[in-house]
């Protein structure tokens, strides 16, 4: 249901930044023409472009409303069936939300959503700050809905506001960058 509801919002929001919908022509017989395919057989192409005044945004929420992540990014394009499309988002600034009400914003040049693992990967380098002063920087961050945890890969640093700086290879995290295993 999830997926479903993902599909829908990124439709509906990037259908957006294009005001007027194609027409349909009718069928030779005037009757209306019958779908090629069925609904889960049909591949979408969606593409949606922001402006510096109205980004490109997408907000994902638990069940219960709360907020996941709020992500804002200069380009969309997603691609795929119904729970399999994966959509690229170019200049991408995203928000992440914990249980607790504490917040992680990060920026990469690239963000990845993948549908059927159900995964948010910001690509290209991604630098971070939390609510609590922690920074961190890598190459790609993966967060992962079904654990809420992030994992970063390539060239990790993660500093607090006391001095500590570590660096590593790859992390896995909470949100907060309280909790986190850095090899």
């Amino acid at each position: 249901m999830r997926q479903v509801a993902w599909i829908a919002a990124a439709a509906c929001l990037l259908s957006a930044c294009n005001p007027s919908a194609p027409k349909s022509s009718p069928s030779p017989s005037g009757a209306p023409a019958a779908a090629a395919a069925s609904p889960k057989g049909i591949d979408l192409h969606i593409t949606g472009q922001g402006t510096p005044g109205k980004p490109v945004h997408v907000l994902e929420r638990q069940p219960d409303n709360r907020v996941e992540y709020d992500l804002t990014a200069d380009k969309a394009e997603s691609n795929g069936p119904n729970g399999n499309a994966r959509v690229v988002f170019s200049n991408a600034r995203i928000t992440f939300h914990d249980k607790n009400g504490t917040t992680l914003s990060a920026t990469a040049p690239q963000a990845l959503f993948d549908q059927a693992r159900s995964t948010l990967t910001l690509v290209g380098g991604v630098n971070a700050r939390g609510a609590n002063g922690m920074t961190m920087s890598c190459r790609q961050l993966e967060y992962d809905h079904a654990d809420q945890m992030l994992h970063g890969t390539g060239d990790v640093v993660i500093t607090d506001p006391k001095g500590f700086r570590g660096t590593g290879s790859r992390f896995d995290s909470n949100i907060s960058l309280t909790h986190y295993r850095m090899q």
